[in-house]
């Protein structure tokens, strides 16, 4: 396989971070894990606790991540609000419609574009939202783009935060050997990377950068870092593709 004896670095979160690991290293690659972001609660979990004693009160909960999932589970009474008395559920991409189901939460739509405009054009589609109200867990940094969508269209949006996203400490240690690719799959561990290193171009040398979609491949640009592969579907299957792309002569 093309990524025999690739060091990949790994920019995901610890807890996110293995089982990727584990399907570069099942083609052969090596995974240098170096976590750019940590999730933590959020700082104000009361409103989010409101909101979920109160699900009767939506038409439609929206999840832009399967990150936000477990946190809002977590949150949720669930003799109170068992899967089936959920309201209707839309995932922005395959990756959160499994956390979903394997939540027991049924998701009556999947967006085709696995960004917040392609979870929009779904939902639009699907539904007249003029006078939906609509719950939107998110993290802290998400882009405001789904929400302000949903509100031109005539819906009624509460957006609350499930969870933060925080940097930490990078070990300058891990980048000491040099790699052959650095993936990032979020616009946050792009951020964090720029901000960890005096220098970020001369830690990335002769690497290869690879993103997960075009909104994090945008913030890669922005930051002044090369782009050699985007994964399209935008999903990890989809960037393990790409990344064999890369090292597959022509």
């Amino acid at each position: 396989m093309s990524l025999t004896g690739k060091r990949i670095v790994i920019t995901r979160p610890a807890e996110q971070a293995q089982k990727f690991a584990e399907q570069l290293a099942a083609g052969g690659a090596v995974p240098v894990i170096l976590p750019l972001i940590t999730l933590q609660p959020p700082e104000n979990p009361g409103l989010l606790d409101a909101a979920l004693c109160h699900l009767d009160a939506y038409d439609w909960v929206l999840f832009t991540s399967a990150t936000a999932v477990p946190h809002v589970i977590q949150h949720t009474t669930t003799d109170r609000w068992p899967a089936a008395h959920w309201p209707s559920v839309a995932a922005i991409g395959p990756a959160t419609a499994h956390a979903l189901t394997d939540q027991q939460i049924r998701v009556a739509l999947t967006a085709e574009r696995h960004v917040a405009e392609g979870l929009f054009e779904a939902l639009a589609s699907h539904t007249d939202l003029r006078g939906k109200r609509i719950l939107l867990p998110q993290g802290d940094l998400a882009r405001p783009v789904l929400a302000a969508l949903l509100r031109a269209a005539g819906a009624h949006v509460d957006c609350v935060v499930a969870y933060r996203t925080v940097r930490p400490a990078v070990d300058p240690a891990l980048l000491a050997a040099p790699f052959d690719t650095i993936t990032f799959t979020s616009t946050s561990a792009v951020h964090n990377f720029v901000d960890s290193f005096d220098d970020p171009l001369a830690v990335i040398r002769e690497a290869r950068v690879a993103c997960i979609g075009p909104v994090t491949a945008d913030a890669a640009r922005e930051a002044g870092l090369p782009l050699h592969a985007v994964a399209d579907p935008h999903t990890l299957d989809g960037l393990i593709i790409a990344l064999e792309g890369l090292f597959t002569p022509p």
